[in-house]
Protein backbone atom coordinates (compact mmCIF):
# COMPACT_ATOMS: atom_id res chain seq x y z
CA UNK A 1 0.00 0.00 0.00
CA UNK A 2 2.73 2.43 0.95
CA UNK A 3 4.74 1.69 -2.19
CA UNK A 4 1.56 1.89 -4.28
CA UNK A 5 0.67 5.32 -2.87
CA UNK A 6 4.14 6.65 -3.64
CA UNK A 7 4.24 5.19 -7.17
CA UNK A 8 0.78 6.48 -8.04
CA UNK A 9 2.04 10.03 -7.51
CA UNK A 10 5.38 9.54 -9.27
CA UNK A 11 4.86 7.14 -12.19
CA UNK A 12 1.52 5.75 -13.30
CA UNK A 13 3.25 3.05 -15.36
CA UNK A 14 5.31 1.84 -12.42
CA UNK A 15 2.17 1.97 -10.29
CA UNK A 16 0.25 -0.24 -12.74
CA UNK A 17 3.14 -2.71 -12.99
CA UNK A 18 3.37 -2.80 -9.20
CA UNK A 19 -0.36 -3.40 -8.87
CA UNK A 20 -0.19 -6.23 -11.42
CA UNK A 21 2.59 -7.73 -9.31
CA UNK A 22 0.47 -7.38 -6.17
CA UNK A 23 -2.40 -9.17 -7.94
CA UNK A 24 0.01 -12.01 -8.74
CA UNK A 25 1.35 -12.06 -5.17
CA UNK A 26 -2.20 -12.37 -3.85
CA UNK A 27 -2.84 -15.27 -6.25
CA UNK A 28 0.46 -16.93 -5.29
CA UNK A 29 -0.70 -16.93 -1.66
CA UNK A 30 -4.06 -18.43 -2.61
CA UNK A 31 -6.00 -15.20 -2.03
CA UNK A 32 -5.65 -15.92 1.69
CA UNK A 33 -5.23 -12.90 3.96
CA UNK A 34 -3.79 -14.93 6.90
CA UNK A 35 -1.19 -16.49 4.57
CA UNK A 36 -0.32 -13.07 3.09
CA UNK A 37 0.02 -11.62 6.58
CA UNK A 38 2.29 -14.41 7.78
CA UNK A 39 4.43 -14.92 4.69
CA UNK A 40 4.49 -11.46 3.11
CA UNK A 41 3.50 -8.54 5.34
CA UNK A 42 5.46 -9.81 8.35
CA UNK A 43 8.69 -9.65 6.30
CA UNK A 44 8.56 -5.85 6.22
CA UNK A 45 9.75 -3.52 8.94
CA UNK A 46 6.35 -1.95 9.57
CA UNK A 47 4.95 -0.50 12.76
CA UNK A 48 1.90 -2.37 14.12
CA UNK A 49 -0.32 0.40 12.71
CA UNK A 50 1.31 0.13 9.29
CA UNK A 51 0.87 -3.65 9.35
CA UNK A 52 -2.83 -3.16 10.09
CA UNK A 53 -3.17 -0.67 7.22
CA UNK A 54 -1.33 -3.01 4.84
CA UNK A 55 -3.51 -5.92 5.97
CA UNK A 56 -6.68 -3.88 5.37
CA UNK A 57 -5.42 -2.91 1.92
CA UNK A 58 -4.66 -6.51 0.97
CA UNK A 59 -8.02 -7.57 2.41
CA UNK A 60 -9.81 -5.07 0.19
CA UNK A 61 -7.86 -6.21 -2.87
CA UNK A 62 -8.69 -9.85 -2.14
CA UNK A 63 -12.37 -8.97 -1.72
CA UNK A 64 -12.35 -7.13 -5.06
CA UNK A 65 -10.58 -10.03 -6.77
CA UNK A 66 -13.22 -12.41 -5.45
CA UNK A 67 -16.14 -10.14 -6.41
CA UNK A 68 -14.73 -9.52 -9.90
CA UNK A 69 -13.80 -13.14 -10.57
CA UNK A 70 -10.09 -12.35 -10.80
CA UNK A 71 -8.77 -15.06 -8.45
CA UNK A 72 -7.08 -16.94 -11.29
CA UNK A 73 -6.16 -14.21 -13.76
CA UNK A 74 -6.94 -10.75 -15.05
CA UNK A 75 -6.59 -7.30 -13.60
CA UNK A 76 -8.81 -5.60 -11.07
CA UNK A 77 -11.35 -3.16 -12.47
CA UNK A 78 -9.68 -0.26 -10.61
CA UNK A 79 -6.46 -1.04 -12.47
CA UNK A 80 -8.26 -1.51 -15.80
CA UNK A 81 -9.97 1.89 -15.43
CA UNK A 82 -6.65 3.54 -14.68
CA UNK A 83 -5.06 1.79 -17.65
CA UNK A 84 -7.90 3.06 -19.84
CA UNK A 85 -7.18 6.61 -18.63
CA UNK A 86 -3.56 6.17 -19.71
CA UNK A 87 -4.66 4.72 -23.07
CA UNK A 88 -7.01 7.68 -23.59
CA UNK A 89 -4.18 10.11 -22.84
CA UNK A 90 -1.97 8.23 -25.32
CA UNK A 91 -4.58 8.79 -28.02
CA UNK A 92 -4.93 12.49 -27.22
CA UNK A 93 -1.15 12.96 -27.24
CA UNK A 94 -0.87 11.30 -30.66
CA UNK A 95 -3.70 13.41 -32.11
CA UNK A 96 -2.26 16.70 -30.90
CA UNK A 97 0.45 18.60 -32.73
CA UNK A 98 1.64 19.96 -29.37
CA UNK A 99 3.64 16.83 -28.48
CA UNK A 100 6.14 16.11 -31.29
CA UNK A 101 8.62 14.42 -28.93
CA UNK A 102 5.92 11.98 -27.80
CA UNK A 103 4.94 11.28 -31.40
CA UNK A 104 8.57 10.68 -32.38
CA UNK A 105 9.07 8.31 -29.45
CA UNK A 106 5.88 6.45 -30.35
CA UNK A 107 7.00 5.90 -33.95
CA UNK A 108 10.41 4.79 -32.70
CA UNK A 109 8.83 2.08 -30.53
CA UNK A 110 6.02 1.14 -32.94
CA UNK A 111 7.97 -1.65 -34.71
CA UNK A 112 8.49 -3.36 -31.33
CA UNK A 113 4.79 -3.00 -30.52
CA UNK A 114 3.84 -4.51 -33.88
CA UNK A 115 6.18 -7.44 -33.32
CA UNK A 116 4.85 -8.05 -29.80
CA UNK A 117 1.25 -7.89 -30.97
CA UNK A 118 2.00 -10.34 -33.77
CA UNK A 119 3.36 -12.79 -31.18
CA UNK A 120 0.62 -12.26 -28.63
CA UNK A 121 -2.83 -10.79 -28.17
CA UNK A 122 -3.57 -8.57 -31.16
CA UNK A 123 -6.74 -7.26 -29.54
CA UNK A 124 -5.12 -5.38 -26.67
CA UNK A 125 -4.14 -1.73 -26.91
CA UNK A 126 -0.59 -0.67 -27.75
CA UNK A 127 -0.05 0.83 -24.30
CA UNK A 128 -1.12 -2.40 -22.60
CA UNK A 129 1.14 -4.32 -25.00
CA UNK A 130 4.06 -2.19 -23.81
CA UNK A 131 3.17 -2.66 -20.15
CA UNK A 132 2.76 -6.42 -20.67
CA UNK A 133 6.25 -6.54 -22.22
CA UNK A 134 7.76 -4.61 -19.32
CA UNK A 135 5.98 -6.83 -16.81
CA UNK A 136 7.09 -9.99 -18.61
CA UNK A 137 10.72 -8.93 -18.60
CA UNK A 138 10.45 -7.92 -14.95
CA UNK A 139 9.20 -11.45 -14.17
CA UNK A 140 12.04 -13.00 -16.21
CA UNK A 141 14.56 -10.93 -14.26
CA UNK A 142 13.03 -11.96 -10.94
CA UNK A 143 13.35 -15.59 -12.04
CA UNK A 144 16.95 -14.87 -13.12
CA UNK A 145 16.19 -16.05 -16.65
CA UNK A 146 18.20 -14.97 -19.67
CA UNK A 147 17.01 -11.99 -21.69
CA UNK A 148 18.24 -11.73 -25.26
CA UNK A 149 20.03 -8.59 -26.47
CA UNK A 150 17.16 -8.00 -28.92
CA UNK A 151 14.65 -8.10 -26.08
CA UNK A 152 16.85 -5.81 -23.98
CA UNK A 153 16.94 -3.29 -26.83
CA UNK A 154 13.17 -3.43 -27.30
CA UNK A 155 12.54 -3.09 -23.56
CA UNK A 156 14.86 -0.09 -23.34
CA UNK A 157 12.91 1.71 -26.08
CA UNK A 158 9.55 0.68 -24.63
CA UNK A 159 10.68 1.91 -21.20
CA UNK A 160 11.56 5.32 -22.60
CA UNK A 161 8.20 5.56 -24.39
CA UNK A 162 6.16 4.38 -21.38
CA UNK A 163 8.16 6.66 -19.09
CA UNK A 164 7.33 9.63 -21.30
CA UNK A 165 3.64 8.68 -21.33
CA UNK A 166 3.73 8.27 -17.57
CA UNK A 167 5.32 11.71 -17.14
CA UNK A 168 2.62 13.26 -19.32
CA UNK A 169 -0.05 11.46 -17.29
CA UNK A 170 1.23 12.92 -14.02
CA UNK A 171 1.60 16.37 -15.59
CA UNK A 172 -1.94 16.18 -17.00
CA UNK A 173 -3.29 15.26 -13.55
CA UNK A 174 -1.33 17.92 -11.67
CA UNK A 175 -1.15 20.86 -14.10
CA UNK A 176 -3.33 19.89 -17.03
CA UNK A 177 -2.00 19.47 -20.54
CA UNK A 178 -3.08 21.74 -23.38
CA UNK A 179 -3.91 19.63 -26.44
CA UNK A 180 -5.50 22.16 -28.80
CA UNK A 181 -3.64 24.52 -31.09
CA UNK A 182 -3.52 28.22 -30.17
CA UNK A 183 -4.47 29.36 -33.67
CA UNK A 184 -7.83 27.62 -33.70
Amino acid sequence: MFVAQKLRKESIAEYLLYMWQIEDIIRAYGCSLPVIKKNYIERFDFTPEQKDEELDWFGNLIRMMNEEGKRESGHLDINRVLLQDVIDLHGRLLQSSKFPIYNAEYYKVLPFIVELRNRGDKDINEVETCLDALYGVMMLRLQKKEITPETEKAIKEISIFVGLLSDYYIKDRTEGLKFEDDDM
